[in-house]
């Protein structure tokens, strides 16, 4: 009998239309980094076309905060050891932060030899958008929070910003009014136009009149030519007036025109300009009693005043300060390449223990100081600006106690006592109520049950320990 013939040689297989029927994202490099294949779920992930990806630098492609010192793939060239399941942060093609989760191995040919490396990842946002969930934060923008004031805040935005109509955002400086000014136009259907911020406090009268509504050739010194203000630059879109408590009085009077008529003239110029723009405004002043002491027009002032909203100082909503904080050391990684896991427990009750008269602006830049200064993967207070590692007295300010420092809290508190001191301030404040403790706290009842029985050891009615 003959023997069995060989079977016939298989096919060659095509490995993109395996590659795009995988829902992870895929890329190859060569020993130079530089893409070799790049699939249809890695397309849609970062936004870049696989033409536009083929030949790259693959740190120009997949913009992630660990690019430039912590690369995944390059450490598995070098050791060969492959990365699983590490979460990072990519940049996306339209600029938004993606979050994912990739691991890493090498690349071998038919002979064995290293040809390069290849990454899989996958969208981690709808998981990361649980956790929040999970952990009672809620997320607009760049507007993170957890605390029930401000998810009430975050709640009427998008009702607000589908109403087109004009609004007064209240809040001390630094508590992010310009940040709420472009959620409230993200939300609306504005948000295909441009949105124009303008500090009126920066400039005085001329300049700001200027700046706001151009001027003609000549109309003052170092007028050369014709120039488009920002009421221009916004059309269809929204402008942002912040500080608008500090206008003059012969500006009010141009800002009320624009309200009221929809029309305002350059400077220099007797033609009227019709506009199509959504006005916000902001001020850190309290213009009701600006009006009454004749420094604000009472016309303007119901004109701009048509919706208010007020964002709490950071002082009132300590809870947020966990949340905030690893927003910023995410964008910072992001910016810089790092891979800074976050702050350590005592650094953290630090920055908890600051009463933050600079709100959230001041909380990111002693982040960034920190962050700065931090050599290894998580902060430690030692890295914190000095203001923050010695807090003077015997105690800390709680979140919206308004009496100043708490005995029987020391600098050296941990977060589980400074939990506690914030639950017996918020029970006293709403004498004993726990639903009204809780609602203020930004957490469910039973989960301020549960905190109270172990701050307390499980002993006695919760009421009566408060």
């Amino acid at each position: 009998m003959s023997p069995p013939k060989p079977p016939p040689p298989a096919e060659a297989v095509n490995t993109d239309a395996i590659l795009d029927s995988i829902s992870d994202g895929v890329f190859t490099v060569d020993r130079d980094w530089r893409v070799t294949s790049f699939n249809r779920a890695a397309e849609l992930i970062t936004g870049v076309r696989r033409e536009e990806a083929i030949g790259r630098p693959c740190c120009e492609v997949f913009r992630a905060s660990i690019c430039e010192n912590q690369c995944a793939l390059r450490s598995t060239l070098e050791n060969g050891q492959p990365v699983v399941g590490r979460s990072i942060t990519i940049l996306a093609a339209d600029g938004r932060e993606v979050p994912i989760s990739i691991s890493t191995a090498l690349l071998r040919d038919a002979a064995g030899q290293v040809v390069g490396g290849v990454e899989t990842f996958r969208d981690t946002s709808a998981i990361e958008e649980l956790r929040r969930e999970l952990r009672g934060a809620q997320g607009l923008g760049d507007i993170v929070a957890r605390s029930h004031r401000m998810k009430e805040l975050l709640a009427l935005l998008p009702r607000i910003a589908e109403s087109g109509s004009t609004c007064l955002v209240e809040g001390e400086s630094g508590t992010g009014k310009e940040l709420v000014a472009r959620a409230l136009h993200e939300l609306s259907p504005r948000r295909k136009a441009p949105f124009v911020a303008v500090n009126c406090a920066a400039l005085p009268d001329t300049l700001l009149e200027s700046e706001l509504f151009g001027h003609k050739a000549g109309a003052f010194t170092d007028a050369r030519r014709d120039r488009a203000g920002r009421f221009a630059a916004a059309e269809g879109g929204t402008i942002f007036l912040d500080e608008v408590g500090d206008v003059s009085p012969a500006m009010q009077a141009r800002l009320l025109r624009v309200l009221q008529e929809r029309e305002y003239e350059p400077l220099g110029s007797s033609k009227t300009v019709k506009t199509d723009v959504r006005v916000l405004a902001a001020t850190n002043r309290s213009l009701d009693e600006m009006v009454a002491a004749g420094r604000f027009r009472q016309d303007l002032y119901y004109r701009i005043n048509v919706v208010r909203l007020r964002v709490p100082p950071l002082r009132d909503r300590l809870e947020d300060v966990p949340l905030l904080v690893e927003h910023f050391v995410r964008k910072l990684n992001l910016r810089t390449g790092r891979d800074v896991a976050g702050v350590d427990r005592t650094a953290l009750a630090a920055l908890m223990r600051h009463d933050w008269p600079g709100n959230v602006r001041e909380l990111e830049n002693a982040v960034e100081h920190a962050f700065a200064l931090c050599p290894g993967a998580l902060i430690a207070p030692e890295h914190l600006p000095e203001k923050l590692k010695a807090v003077p007295g015997s105690g800390f300010l709680v979140p919206g106690s308004g009496d100043g420092l708490q005995p029987g809290t020391t600098p050296g508190s941990t977060l589980e006592e400074i939990e506690a001191q914030t639950i017996r301030q918020a029970l006293k404040r709403h004498g004993g109520r726990r639903a009204d403790a809780a609602r203020e706290l930004g957490i469910d009842p039973s989960t301020l049950w549960r905190k109270m029985r172990r701050a307390g050891g499980g002993k006695g009615r919760g009421k009566q320990r408060a």
